[in-house]
């Protein structure tokens, strides 16, 4: 099979395309045949290595373990291991790999892994551009937000790939939702169904009178300290941004004040993707795509990801220049 392939950290220049050895699926695993694929920031982090952190996800201090990249994917059955009963092959399925895999056109994925079926209503596209983002905006806010009707909640980087989920799944639980992004965007952003669009090259929300309570900061570029005073007496802030000094900082905020500071350290669960499933099959969200790429230029997809302005999913469309 083809899979784009790397073996040492740095730029994307240093992945190619190869001939590779198809996946044989073990007891209790499936292999699918990848129709798509979602790219996320946490592959050119994976591939550069940096953080540090980063290259233990993919398994190796000094050069990669897990040589093929991707962790959303798209695709059918191919075939299932010994015990494996509740997915057959020819079924459409969607989930998310921690082992990555998936810029190839084919991987192997746990049968309890995060792997459902697909929804009739989503293309493999949409389908592949769902799982991290949706996930990660899911925990922050009903895990880590702890968000309920009525709330007011502002996303801060609303129109990327985390934010645009995380604007929809506020709306879905009830809240009423600020949508912060840069201008190009705002109509984008108004059409997921924010109540309120703010353009931050003109206007600095945590300046402003309005008090929230919640503050998801998808984009992470504000600092607890500026967002506190934006946050009700009892508010949360959650960043997607993990360090050591936030961690610490985190626990010393819930020992001196009402409001809370929390990081996304949480790993999501099958069921947790079948609530996304849900919100998809119900309507009430839907993956928004910025850009497509063929298998062979997954270097280039990574590139334009690396540089943050990605509006919405980019995807990987593997059928594309190597057949059905």
């Amino acid at each position: 099979m083809r899979a784009i392939v790397f073996e040492r950290y740095g730029p994307p220049e240093v992945m190619s395309l190869r001939e590779v050895g198809k996946p044989i699926p073990d007891s209790g695993s499936l292999l699918i045949k990848i129709y798509a694929a979602g790219v996320n920031p946490q592959d050119w982090h994976c591939l550069r290595g940096v953080p540090l952190l980063a290259r233990l996800l993919v398994g190796g201090l000094l050069k990669p373990k897990h040589q093929v990249l991707g962790s959303d994917l798209a695709g059918t059955i191919e075939a299932v291991g010994d015990g494996v009963s509740a997915f057959k092959p020819g079924d459409e399925v969607f989930g998310f790999s921690f082992k990555h895999g998936a810029f190839a056109e084919f991987a192997c994925l746990p049968v309890s892994g995060i792997v459902v079926k697909k929804p009739a209503s989503l293309s493999f596209e949409s389908a592949a551009a769902v799982p991290v983002s949706s996930l990660m905006a899911l925990m922050g806010l009903r895990d880590k937000g702890e968000v309920k009707p009525g709330q007011k909640v502002l996303i801060n980087g609303a129109s990327g790939g985390i934010g645009t989920f995380a604007v929809q799944i506020a709306k879905a639980f009830g809240a009423e939702v600020t949508g912060v992004c840069s201008t190009p965007n705002l109509e984008l952003v108004r059409s997921l169904g924010a109540d309120r669009v703010i353009d931050y090259t003109k206007t600095n929300f945590t300046h402003e009178s309005t008090r929230y309570d919640l503050i998801f900061d998808v984009a992470a570029k504000r600092t607890f300290g500026e967002c506190r005073r934006a946050l009700t007496r009892n508010g949360i802030y959650v960043s997607t941004a993990f360090s050591l000094g936030l961690l610490l900082r985190s626990f010393w905020v819930a020992l001196t004040s009402g409001r809370r500071l929390k990081q996304m350290l949480q790993r999501p669960t099958q069921a947790d993707l079948a609530v996304v499933k849900g919100f998809t099959e119900a309507g009430v969200v839907c993956p928004v795509i910025d850009r497509r790429y063929p298998l062979a230029e997954v270097p280039d997809a990574i590139a334009y990801v690396e540089k943050g302005h990605a509006r919405g999913k980019v995807v990987i469309d593997i059928r594309v220049g190597i057949g059905g």
